[in-house]
């Protein structure tokens, strides 16, 4: 199902905005090429702005990323079913608040320098691209559903890749 450009049914003329604009990241899934790229990339700015501006410690910062991830995740879950059904296509690329939610998972107990929030991005943007098993498996899930939790899981892949990086070095 992995963003289906293939129509399954005409698209709706109405568009539910509130939906719109959390499937489309506030418009990130609308750039081209790449639009999940951007997804990623628009989370990343986000947690790394938040950190240099609230400057919360390691713990605060793990916790609030973690809840921020939850959050994307909920309200995802139906903002992808709707902007799906609307498009007329089981996965459009221009849903990418997957990406935001998979990449805020990558991010969670990561230190708030650039080279770390640069191998978070990477690593979630190779595992959601590679979508190793289970992940494959989960974007076979009706709906919103299968379109977050396929990310779900390549960003937890990514967190643990990139924790044992850390740990490494």
């Amino acid at each position: 199902m992995a963003n289906s450009n293939v129509q399954i049914h005409p698209p709706a003329e109405k568009k539910t905005l509130w939906a719109w604009l959390i499937g489309t990241f506030f418009g990130a899934g609308l750039l081209k090429p790449g639009p999940g790229t951007y997804g990623s990339i628009a989370a990343v700015l986000l947690w790394y702005a938040t950190a240099h501006i609230l400057h919360p410690a390691p713990f605060a910062l793990a916790v609030g990323t973690t809840i921020a991830a939850i959050f994307a995740t909920l309200i995802g879950i139906p903002a992808a079913t709707i902007v799906a059904n609307e498009s007329g296509r089981e996965d459009p690329g221009h849903v990418v608040i997957d990406e935001v939610a998979g990449q805020l998972i990558a991010l969670i107990a990561i230190p708030a320098d650039w080279q770390h929030a640069a191998i978070s991005l990477l690593l979630f943007r190779f595992f959601d691209i590679l979508k190793p098993p289970p992940v494959r498996q989960l974007e076979r899930l009706h709906g919103g559903t299968g379109i977050m939790l396929d990310d779900v899981g390549a960003g937890i892949y990514a967190l643990a890749i990139a924790q044992l990086i850390h740990l490494r070095f």
